[in-house]
């Protein structure tokens, strides 16, 4: 959550050589956000890793007293995807002989090497971090919060180890995944930070045992780096994005939306969507969707989507309305969205009772469904979760359940059956399954 953080104030450690490494998930693109940060003091010397505001990469070492910089590495490209998790590995080595080779940054086990400032650090230069000063994860100080996602946080004191250490690549995929347990050696002040504990979320497990303070509320998340979950994308909408991603929120002028990071082109999937008013929709969509009212009527004015709305119709893009039965729903309600990719239905309940009879569990007889269609310009008919603000005189929004088992901050009031590992307040139809790499992957 944002403006959560840990601290810790280290004893004396080794501050010629240190590794730092940890999975990300980014959810706020447009705010400098730090990983790890030490300083005595405020307004002081400070060692910070994180992002800027233009969301670069920026390892920095600065020293008040003389205004200047004693290692930086600024990256040219920027890290702005909040679609999938990231690995950072950060490596402090000034003893080293080579000066390039004293701070070296891996992404996605490969090291970085193009940077819009790269200023190493004399030899056998001391560190701020690492030295007898407070620190903190996921924070510079008391500010410039890290928001998003955070999984196997690892600091090892007087040791340098690459990416390798802790990540490697998947034998059938080839994509890179986090070791769960690596071998390392720690050192005094070393840790490591699974938050996997939700009765002690703060638990160190490198075999120290140090203490944090946790300032704010940490929260525990099924999207792990060996299963990304689904968010809404902030870069696939107009609307105001907060708790990971899971909450919009739209302006009074409405027609605001926000498709999914995730999409499939078969298979069975379940998500649920909780609006806080009536004039919300949601459904699905292929991505390009854009959308005008006119009167109680939805139409595209580009791209595909089905689209349920608050005051019980469903629009089919240019189509227009295609029901007009179906209940209305607002802020105390809970929408359930059944798509069924193999036979090409979507379904809809509220509270748990399903629209127009409808049964997700019938095939291709479809009952109570909505049927949709593949259209040419798609391959496969390739769909993702929609979410729309249609408000006009307030904003409106609401929060998606992708399987976290939260509706932003406020966690389902008791789990239905068939998660298969994800939180839905309503029992999943049996062969659906929730939107995540992992299930994409087997079904998909």
């Amino acid at each position: 959550m944002a403006s959560t953080y840990l601290s810790r104030t280290f004893s004396s450690g080794t501050t010629k050589k240190w590794t730092f490494s940890a999975w990300i998930k980014r959810s706020n693109i447009s705010s400098a956000q730090t990983l790890f940060y030490a300083s005595p003091s405020a307004n002081s010397n400070f060692e910070s890793i994180g992002f800027t505001s233009s969301g670069d990469f920026d390892w920095e070492h600065y020293e008040y007293t003389s205004s200047s910089y004693k290692g930086r590495l600024k990256t040219n490209r920027l890290f702005r995807d909040v679609s999938a998790w990231t690995h950072i590995v950060c490596v402090f080595d000034s003893a080293n002989a080579t000066a390039g080779n004293r701070m070296r940054l891996y992404v996605n086990g490969t090291e970085e090497t193009s940077f819009a400032t790269d200023t190493n650090p004399t030899q056998n230069q001391d560190a701020i971090i690492n030295g007898a000063n407070p620190h903190t994860v996921g924070s510079f100080g008391t500010g410039q919060y890290f928001d998003g996602l955070m999984a196997h946080v690892h600091f090892t004191d007087g040791y340098a180890y690459d990416a390798s250490t802790f990540g490697e690549s998947d034998s059938t995929s080839g994509i890179w995944v986090a070791k769960s347990s690596p071998s390392v050696t720690y050192g005094t002040n070393g840790f490591f930070l699974k938050f996997e504990n939700s009765g002690n979320m703060d638990l160190d497990s490198s075999g120290n045992n140090l203490l944090f303070t946790t300032s704010g509320t940490l929260t525990q998340n099924v999207d792990t780096p060996d299963n990304n979950f689904a968010t809404l994308n902030p870069l696939a909408g107009n609307c105001t994005f907060s708790n990971g991603n899971n909450t919009w929120v739209g302006t009074t002028s409405g027609y605001e939306h926000s498709s999914a990071t995730l999409g499939v082109s078969s298979g069975k999937w379940y998500w649920e969507v909780k609006p806080t008013h009536a004039c919300g929709a949601m459904g699905i969509t292929d991505f390009n969707w854009q959308f005008e009212r006119r009167g109680s009527i939805i139409y595209a004015s580009s791209g595909y989507a089905w689209v349920y709305e608050g005051n019980g119709y469903v629009s089919h893009d240019s189509y227009g309305d295609i029901a007009s039965n179906y209940s209305s729903y607002g802020s105390s309600d809970i929408i359930g969205v059944a798509l069924d990719l193999d036979n090409n239905k979507l379904y809809f309940h509220k509270n748990g009772t399903y629209e127009n009879s409808g049964n997700p569990t019938s095939g291709s007889t479809g009952t109570g469904a909505i049927s949709i269609d593949a259209p040419s310009s798609l391959p496969s008919g390739f769909y993702s979760p929609l979410v729309a603000d249609l408000c006009s005189a307030t904003a409106g929004g609401g929060s998606v359940n992708f399987g976290s088992g939260y509706f932003g901050t406020t966690a389902i009031s008791s789990a239905g059956s068939n998660g298969n590992g994800a939180l839905f307040e309503y029992d999943v139809p049996s062969g659906y399954y929730a939107l995540n790499t992992k299930n994409i992957k087997d079904y998909g």
